[in-house]
């Protein structure tokens, strides 16, 4: 089974590129996905993530307070590094037993998309690597659509390895200023070209 690992910046296009996928009947894991997961109600990580930032970092619908969390750990990357210490060993965990399960199905393609791929050293578990990019004023204009502060935004992008290092380690690159169907085209291109 070929497995792709899919990156790229904040706003650069992860999430249509995972959609465009999907739409073709590719099997995705999102670690976003999986990230809201492990912090549910009753899941050992919300505890310790509680534990770790306070009480108050969860609300009285026993929920983790998302929004209060990120302004902590985008302001100071020490609490980040903590956050991840707690989250990205199981987020592995979860994506690395649906590749599995897919594998055991006979699924041909998968792909796992991965914002801080090339940061925790994932690529070296994925067959190959895409890295999803578009111009710095692009991605400011995608985020300020969204409604993100400025500043929440700065601290986003800084917690990240720039776009260009992404770029460099990446073995493929789709760039996507334009449309989605020249996006899709790009994706396309690199799923039908023959792997190593």
């Amino acid at each position: 089974m070929k497995v792709f690992g899919l990156t790229g910046g904040v706003g650069m296009g992860k999430s249509a590129a995972a959609q465009l996928l999907r739409a073709r009947g590719v099997r995705v894991a999102d670690t976003d996905d999986l990230a809201r997961e492990v912090v549910e109600p009753g899941q050992p990580a919300l505890a310790q993530v509680q534990a770790a930032f306070g009480a108050e970092i969860v609300g009285p619908d026993g929920r983790l307070r998302r929004d209060e969390l990120a302004q902590r750990v985008f302001a100071e990357p020490a609490a980040r590094q903590r956050l991840e210490g707690i989250l990205h060993p199981r987020i592995r965990t979860r994506w690395r037993a649906q590749v599995e399960g897919w594998r055991a199905k006979g699924q041909h393609l998968a792909v796992v998309v991965i914002p801080l791929l090339f940061e925790t050293g994932a690529e070296a578990e994925l067959g190959a690597t895409i890295c999803v990019a578009c111009s710095t004023a692009t991605q400011h204009q995608r985020l300020l659509a969204r409604g993100w502060p400025l500043q929440e935004m700065e601290q986003r992008i800084r917690a990240q390895w720039p776009i260009e290092v992404k770029m460099a380690r990446a073995d493929y690159l789709v760039w996507t200023e334009g449309d989605l169907e020249v996006h899709e085209a790009q994706i396309e291109r690199i799923l039908s070209l023959p792997q190593k």
